[in-house]
């Protein structure tokens, strides 16, 4: 999407993410542009990459859908400029959300038209964050209309007055020493914003209608854990923050939306420049507060705004299908010019079972393809069993984990069971050490992942069976399991850690330790944010073998908080 001005260029096949944002007068991408997709254990599903802006709906943290492709289509303003619509059904809250992209032929700003709408007769709790990766400036500044922000330590959620937090000046990022959030208490009397500034006075500005309430820094911090963050996530980009905007005061909760309802938002991202020296937070702050002012910048979004209103519930042309889930939903007033396609066969056969109570039965030897079964139609489900499912080993394994999410353990084992009993297969197994893991049978739970791993190779399966063995503290299991792998399977770094973790538990640490240390050292190219597990590990075998602390090496440290 382009004018003379700004050009954006986006991903649709994943999450829909503004990857790149180009001030053609001075040549400048405002973003961080990763130069790979390295998809890391950041998110809810195990795939996340740094950069660009990601759209962020629904629950806490990451979306579900933050590499999947979404719809896109094509429209038109009233005054003939290029729309990008891009939008999904989200499928936990089961709300459908659009996000509008133009640029009209004067515009300076990227203008993000959002919205998302709750059909149903329920009030639900909702989360929308817009995280901004910005690089990492020398010299660089953020600069927002607050004067006080809310931030996390050891698990208490309080208050501080900013710039100047524990002797630093957070708004000078490149000083703050470990990971941290600060979600900031906007001014309503002024414009929402947030800019991310070079040491000239030159960046991103972010900007939006009321709705979006909050604007949040995110810094790595500077330590060891936090340099090797930044190394992991990418190739040759740099380092980033990020800067981001959301409907709550922060992160930690959710807010509620009520039925029959639809919350809009503009949002603008482009370039700006300060003038003059601005040595402290209060005079950036003064300044770019200021010059919105006078451009009555809040005024015109709210008008913008309005005038779009026609033009984000008009039909668009569709050019690229996301998930098949919202057709097979209802949709009302409120989201029927939002064209949603089953297109996969796996769908098409779950809808052909909501409408006929007949579930397909897959082989055993395949990846269950869907979960819809929930509270709403479980009990449909369970009376299929009596009738056309009667001999479906796929619909009662359906069943089992259907009354496991509702902490039904005993029914999810009644189910898994008659599972397994109509045809074995690894999946029943899962479910079924999953569920007497959670009920503390760990020895049922120790017998059935054994046996799914008898019958199951896949990675993914693997990892999954070696974490439940290593929760029951079946540590012999997982030696033996592990020895008996080809050399490719023993070299996946989540099979390799706990494998050493058990020989570590079985007291023979000099083993553990050398293991972890060939190659280079043990890497686990899905550790999750935050995970402590390796250098714990690493440590626990040094002081074993030497009888004394040390520093966790650089290759082990992950722990930026």
């Amino acid at each position: 999407m382009e004018n003379k001005y700004l050009k954006a260029v986006f991903l649709p096949e994943y999450g829909g993410r503004l990857w790149e944002l180009w001030d053609k007068e001075t040549g400048t991408n405002l973003l961080y542009t990763n130069d790979v997709l390295r998809f890391s254990n950041l998110a809810i599903r195990n795939a996340w990459f740094s950069g660009g802006v990601e759209w962020n709906i629904g629950i806490i943290g990451h979306h579900p859908y933050t590499v999947s492709p979404l719809y896109t289509a094509v429209t038109k303003t009233q005054t003939g400029a290029p729309v990008l619509r891009m939008y999904e059904y989200e499928r936990i809250r089961k709300t459908p959300y659009q996000m509008d992209f133009w640029l009209e032929e004067e515009d300076r700003f990227l203008n993000c038209r959002m919205r998302i709408v709750n059909e149903s007769n329920k009030v639900i709790p909702m989360y929308w964050w817009s995280n901004i990766a910005v690089p990492e400036y020398e010299g660089g500044r953020i600069t927002v209309p607050s004067e006080n922000a809310f931030t996390n330590r050891d698990g208490t959620v309080f208050k501080v007055n900013i710039p100047m937090v524990d002797g630093i000046d957070i708004t000078d990022y490149k000083k703050i020493p470990k990971s941290v959030d600060y979600f900031f208490e906007l001014d309503d009397k002024k414009t929402k914003y947030i800019a991310n500034l070079n040491k000239d006075g030159y960046g991103l500005l972010h900007m939006s209608t009321q709705r979006l309430r909050s604007r949040k820094l995110f810094s790595w911090g500077k330590g060891q854990a936090s340099d090797h963050w930044q190394e992991f996530l990418t190739e040759k980009a740099g380092r980033y923050i990020e800067i981001q905007a959301g409907l709550a005061k922060t992160q930690y909760g959710c807010i509620p939306m009520a039925p029959h309802t639809a919350w809009e938002w503009l949002e603008q991202y482009g370039p700006v420049k300060l003038t003059g020296e601005n040595q402290s937070h209060q005079d950036r702050e003064k300044q770019l507060t200021g010059m919105l002012a006078a451009l009555e910048t809040e005024e015109c979004m709210e008008r913008k705004l309005q005038e779009t209103a026609v033009m984000a519930k008009t039909k668009a042309k569709v050019v690229m299908t996301g998930s098949g889930y919202g057709a097979l939903k209802e949709h009302g007033k409120w989201s029927e010019h939002l064209e949603f396609v089953i297109s996969s066969d796996s769908l098409k056969q779950w809808k052909h079972f909501f409408e006929t109570g007949v579930l397909h039965k897959p082989s055993v030897d395949n990846i269950p393809d869907e979960f819809l079964i929930n509270s709403e139609n479980l009990g449909f489900l369970v009376k299929t069993l009596e009738t056309e499912n009667k001999e479906n080993w796929y619909a009662y394994y359906q069943a089992g984990i259907g009354f496991f999410l509702e902490e039904d353990y005993t029914n999810a084992e009644k189910f898994l069971l008659q599972s397994w009993n109509t045809e074995p297969g690894p999946w029943a197994c899962h479910g079924l050490a999953c569920t007497y893991l959670l009920t503390e049978k760990h020895q049922e739970a120790v017998k059935w992942m054994l046996e799914g791993l008898k019958m199951e190779s896949r990675i993914s399966y693997l990892k999954e069976g070696l974490r439940i063995l290593f929760h029951c503290k079946a540590y012999t299991q997982i030696v033996d399991f592990f020895e008996r792998q080809d050399k490719d399977m023993q070299e996946v770094g989540k099979l390799k850690f706990y494998y050493i973790s058990a020989l570590h538990r079985l007291g023979e640490h000099r083993k553990a330790y050398e293991i972890m240390e060939e190659n280079g050292g043990l890497v686990i190219d899905d550790i999750r944010e935050g995970e402590e597990s390796v250098s714990k590990l690493w440590s626990e075998l040094y002081e074993s073998l030497y009888g004394i602390k040390a520093p966790v090496p650089y290759k082990y440290d992950f722990n930026a908080s």
